[in-house]
């Protein structure tokens, strides 16, 4: 067997241990003779890896009492609906900050439903940093305060939450969620898709004040109701069950081999450091990010020739780095070197980026 390292910004790489955990379990999960894809969601086993996966995840996280956790489907991009109708529904306004691709798409989902505010963006610079926020800009009637936490294509991360005072602050945290420690309190809604660091594509995290639910605009579809979910514990409908189980698998594996959120950011502090290290050294390669602001998660550079980026992709697959190439709209590359990655495959991935500098100076 030749694993690649897989460098993909999602679906992205699993723990080993997890993927041979679940091999050993696919057909027949802890003696129930069947495997968790086909068992049924109201079954007694299946109800107790539904209820371990929350479990685990509030432990991990630490998530306080007063919070709902939500199994969903429909990725991250429902909840550019769902937040507006469950939430934007005392003042029908919201603020926004513009850090990329998914918080514009938030935004504009969000004026369908009301005003929405933007109180800063970083467009200008093709979001290569996070913009300087001045809380008198703020809307104090706003119904929330939405930001994208860690932007996947660009590569940056908020490390500053902004004060938004009582206005609930909302936050995808897609491509961040379980890499490091969160203070789940300092906010009223989280959402995350899970396919970067937590499970396979196909399951939406979200976890939700309670005192936030059940204010839902009236046209609100039953099946984008946090109320409706968080009174049938995530099973109004069949929901994404193999995909929580391997959750629930991710989440052992962060608490019983790596030691927690605490642990874990510190590999990730070490596997990014090595590779912006490399980046700051580098004359043929950059990062594109501003230092400050620079993601642990996703990893953007450019040589600064479009051929010459090519090249670099296409040999550095053929030696088993693969899903390097940047996003379509930036370009160049990047490395998305979620909490799977091993230390092992960005300590390769930086001997091959200087044995390339090296031939192509």
């Amino acid at each position: 067997m030749n694993r690649v390292y897989n460098f993909s910004a999602g679906p992205s790489m699993l723990p080993e241990a997890v993927l041979r955990r679940a091999a050993g379990e696919m057909l027949d999960y802890q003696g129930s003779g069947q495997s968790v894809m086909e068992m049924s969601h109201r079954s007694k086993v299946y109800e107790g890896i539904i209820n371990s996966a929350e479990s685990l995840l509030r432990e991990v996280m630490n998530i306080p009492d007063n919070y709902k956790i939500l199994f969903l489907q429909g990725g991250a991009s429902s909840q550019f609906a769902m937040v507006p109708m469950n939430l934007m529904t005392k003042n029908n306004k919201a603020d926004f900050v513009i850090t990329g691709q998914w918080a514009t798409k938030a935004y504009k989902e969000a004026a369908r439903y009301g005003a929405a505010n933007v109180v800063a963006s970083s467009k200008d610079k093709t979001f290569s940093y996070i913009p300087e926020l001045d809380p008198a800009s703020f809307d104090k009637e706003a119904d929330y305060f939405h930001i994208c936490m860690n932007n996947t294509i660009y590569g940056t991360k908020f490390h500053t939450l902004p004060d938004t005072g009582s206005v609930p602050l909302v936050a995808d945290i897609s491509s961040c969620i379980l890499s490091e420690p969160i203070d789940v309190s300092k906010f009223g809604l989280l959402y995350a898709g899970a396919q970067k660091n937590m499970a396979p594509a196909g399951l939406t995290v979200v976890i939700i004040r309670e005192d936030l639910i059940g204010h839902a605009m009236d046209i609100t579809p039953t099946m984008f109701d946090y109320q409706i979910h968080a009174d049938n514990g995530s099973m109004y409908n069949t929901p994404p069950c193999y995909t929580i189980y391997m959750a629930m698998l991710v989440l052992d594996w962060l608490k019983n081999t790596i030691g927690g959120l605490d642990e874990m950011k510190k590999i990730n502090e070490k596997k990014a450091g090595m590779l912006y290290g490399f980046l700051d050294a580098s004359k043929l390669f950059r990062g594109t990010v501003e230092p400050q602001d620079r993601s642990l998660m996703n990893v953007p550079f450019v040589t600064g020739d479009e051929e010459l980026d090519k090249k670099f992709v296409k040999a550095a697959e053929a030696e088993g780095f693969v899903n390097l190439k940047g996003h379509r709209s930036v370009g160049g590359m990047r490395a998305s070197i979620y909490n799977a990655m091993p230390t092992e495959g960005v300590q390769k991935l930086v001997a091959f980026m200087e044995k390339f500098e090296k031939e192509n100076a």
